[in-house]
């Protein structure tokens, strides 16, 4: 098993740190996302009571009857708001869907900004009034701390620490709850059905609280699956392909996958919920001419995030 460098961080020593301290996390991170696209962090501003309080509104989301939940699924909405039923999403290369189902929560602008005319609205679980409340709390925390780990990213790039401020206030960022179900029969499903197929994520980068069942994995660079652990509380937080292009892939993203549990557990639930930061649609795309040298050409076409997102969105079976 290949040594694989995920660190522990301290969100609080980049916020509210001396230069000393910033320049460590900053210096950590993006050694990290250089090797391996992971790191787990703590001091992320949610609570205990909110993660607690998140995944039993999650739990009786999913527990809704499954006509309940399909009158908030829209084709129209290419999986973006709302429910997505089970079968509905394959990992980019895969033929066999993956085994969940998910409900995402998109930005709600609430400063003027016309970007908000771009986004759908978000769809009001009637059944559950606190499931609104606390997703959108959740989804503002996780932002928040995405636009700090971002501004600790800008500086090991030597941009200006503000550089993705702009670019992801008001983005269009998804807060994603995931119910990968019980398998009942396992000898009925095609040998290559998991969870989460193997893949990378779309976005800047991808802020995941915690889950309630062991099973995702990250691709070492030595091509070996090792497994992710987060401790209690910890944000596990990853490089998604936006940040990979922009930055010609000098910031690593990383292939991960969620595999079926041993037999003797596939009768139990996982649930978890990743947080997608994404900037505005008009972010360009374009890698930075600071991480293009002759022993790193440029690998990627120009294009913008939102360009990019309709044609993955396209590749994994969401939009038509």
């Amino acid at each position: 098993m290949s040594t694989v460098n995920i660190p522990r961080l301290d969100l609080n020593s980049y916020i509210n740190g001396n230069a000393e301290d910033k320049k460590r996390f900053s210096d950590e991170i993006g050694k990290a996302f250089n090797e391996t696209g992971f790191v787990t962090i703590t001091n992320h501003g949610l609570s205990k009571q909110l993660i607690d309080k998140l995944y039993e509104q999650v739990k009786e989301l999913f527990k809704l009857p499954e006509a309940t939940k399909l009158k908030y699924e829209k084709a129209e909405l290419a999986g973006q708001r709302g429910y997505t039923s089970k079968g509905k999403e394959t990992a980019k290369g895969f033929k066999v869907p993956d085994l969940k189902e998910f409900w995402q929560i998109g930005q709600t602008v609430t400063d003027n900004d016309p970007v908000k005319n771009e986004y759908p609205e978000n769809l009001v679980v009637e059944e559950l009034p606190e499931f609104n409340p606390t997703t959108r709390e959740v989804y503002q925390k996780l932002e928040n701390a995405g636009k700090y780990l971002l501004r600790a990213i800008a500086v090991y790039l030597n941009l200006s620490e503000n550089y993705f401020d702009d670019k992801v206030h008001n983005g269009n960022s998804i807060l994603r709850t995931l119910h990968y179900f019980p398998i009942e029969n396992p000898d009925a499903l095609p040998p290559d059905a998991v969870r989460a197929g193997a893949h990378e994520d779309i976005n800047l980068i991808t802020l995941l609280i915690g889950a309630s069942a062991d099973g995702l994995e990250l691709l070492t660079r030595e091509n070996e699956w090792f497994p992710v652990k987060a401790h209690g509380e910890d944000v596990v937080v990853n490089v998604g392909d936006m940040l990979q292009r922009l930055t010609n892939n000098k910031l690593k993203s990383t292939t991960h996958r969620v595999v079926n549990p041993p037999r003797e557990q596939m009768k139990n639930s996982r649930y978890s919920v990743p947080f997608f930061l994404h900037p505005k649609s008009d972010m360009d795309l374009t890698s930075l001419p600071s991480c293009i040298d002759a022993q790193h050409p440029k690998k990627y076409s120009d294009m913008t995030a939102g360009e990019y997102l309709d044609e993955r969105l396209r590749e994994i079976g969401l939009k038509k």
